[in-house]
């Protein structure tokens, strides 16, 4: 039954086929975009008497959005239109839409001529709505009126948060206005998502790895601190890892900015540094609470580095994220901000670091032959390559020729000779990892890009690192 529609015909006049036989078409149409003509226009198109049961918007976007995926090469943005009254209902849309389609942002932005409505879906921006010029304003207002803003500040930036329910569905999201050259833009971050879903054993550790990992985590106290870049994926495994360690007997406690998932039983604070609670002074209230394990949202200043590494001397087991190239660039990080290398040496536990890789969609993904040439200059293969997988795209994976994201570990377990080298600030342990059989970012890069599970182009930022 999916088959005998379009999805541009399904999109475009909002319907979903219900049954069909030799004389009659029934199909379920969205209630609010019904008209008197649907009807004649549809038979006309099939050629049968077509019947129409009028359904929920929000139950035909979930639909669509699942058996009508659309198709965003070489097709234009769909424009909307809409005024002070109804710009309210475009919102609630939007956002069902963006949450069903896994979208972990929706960019709202106003250029010279027009604006557009972009969805971060695996990472990428997708070009999604176009909206009049003249209808922005409102959806600006609107938007501002349900984060709580102040809809007559046009000239500074603002921050927000709404909370959003739907049939069987809430979340939080985080508003955040930017004034900039034709108007104001608007960045909506879906939060609060359920944590109750995540396995440590899909995120993309491998064996040893995972092994590794899991006794780090299994020591009552000590500091275990994963790197990489914003949107790599760090809280996820963070939140992964509390989910194992959540437990009755223990007290979990938590100080994030934004708080991203929620998990029954983990005592979780909201960052609010207008008011003075920071990562450093909610810490120190944190010692007093009778804590097992501290989590620390992100170390972003000595102060907090130092206070970290205190709560993991006192008897406590801190996890926390840190921006940094590599897991053992972590060490020099933390002695840069402050952290006597003899007192990190005795307290860090475990250093990873993590990328975010986009898989290749396994419905469209195309083998070529292999050329050296496109690895980067300085990079050598540990193996020959003679074939590889090249991105195509289809309805299945929006045309972009991925299909969801898996995660790229580094995982260094500091031991006794390891814990010697932070103590004497010996920064090349190179050979030191090899022969620990402990494989770099670049390594498990290779071997993801080896399998064909993702393009050259997805890995070849982390085959040129040079760490």
């Amino acid at each position: 039954m999916q088959q005998t529609i379009t999805t541009d015909q399904a999109w475009h006049y909002h319907i979903v086929p219900k049954s069909m036989d030799e004389d009659d078409f029934v199909f379920y149409a969205d209630e609010d975009k019904m008209n008197s003509s649907l009807s004649d226009e549809l038979e006309m198109i099939f050629g049968l008497t077509v019947k129409i049961v009028p359904v929920s918007s929000e139950k035909i976007n979930k639909t669509l959005g699942k058996y009508y995926r659309l198709t965003y090469k070489n097709k234009r943005a769909e424009t909307v239109s809409f005024d002070g009254t109804n710009s309210e209902d475009f919102v609630y849309k939007l956002i069902v839409e963006a949450d069903y389609l896994g979208s972990s942002d929706i960019h709202i932005e106003k250029y010279e001529d027009r604006c557009r409505v972009r969805l971060r879906i695996d990472g990428k921006l997708i070009e999604k709505y176009v909206i009049h010029s003249d209808d922005y304003p409102a959806l600006v207002n609107k938007l501002k009126i349900k984060a709580n803003l102040d809809i007559a500040e046009k000239r500074l930036p603002q921050d927000g948060r709404i909370s959003f329910e739907s049939t069987g569905t809430k979340f939080d999201i985080r508003v955040s206005l930017l004034p900039t050259l034709h108007g104001e833009k608007i960045v909506m971050r879906l939060l609060s998502k359920d944590a109750t879903d995540i396995d440590i054993n899909t995120l993309g550790f491998d064996k040893k790895q995972l092994t590794d990992y899991l006794e780090g985590i299994k020591k009552p106290n000590g500091i275990i601190l994963i790197s990489g870049p914003t949107g790599s994926g760090k809280t996820t495994s963070l939140y992964a890892t509390l989910k194992i360690l959540n437990e009755e007997k223990t007290n979990l406690v938590t100080i994030e900015d934004p708080i991203e998932y929620t998990l029954e039983g983990i005592n979780q604070v909201q960052l609010k540094e207008d008011i003075g609670l920071s990562f450093a002074s909610a810490l120190r209230s944190f010692l007093r609470q009778d804590p097992d394990v501290i989590m620390l949202g992100e170390i972003r200043d000595g102060e907090t580095a130092q206070m970290a590494i205190r709560a993991a001397l006192t008897g406590h087991l801190v996890l926390s994220t840190i921006h940094t190239n590599s897991a053992w660039g972590t060490i020099s990080r933390m002695i840069d901000m402050g952290v006597p290398s003899y007192l990190l040496a005795s307290t860090l536990s475990l250093s990873v670091a993590q990328r975010l890789v986009r898989l290749l969609c396994p419905n469209c993904k195309e083998q070529k032959a292999f050329n050296t040439s496109l690895f980067p200059s300085n990079y050598r293969a540990p193996r020959k390559v003679e074939r590889h997988f090249e991105p195509v795209g289809c309805e299945k994976c929006f045309y972009t020729g991925y299909k969801g994201r898996k995660a790229v570990y580094e995982v260094i377990p500091i031991d006794y000779e390891l814990s010697d080298a932070i103590k004497n600030e010996q920064f090349n342990v190179r050979e030191e990892l090899k022969e620990k059989e402990i494989n770099q970012l670049m390594d498990n890069a290779f071997e993801l890009f080896e399998k064909g599970d993702t393009s050259i182009d997805e890995v070849y930022a982390m085959l040129m690192s040079n760490y």
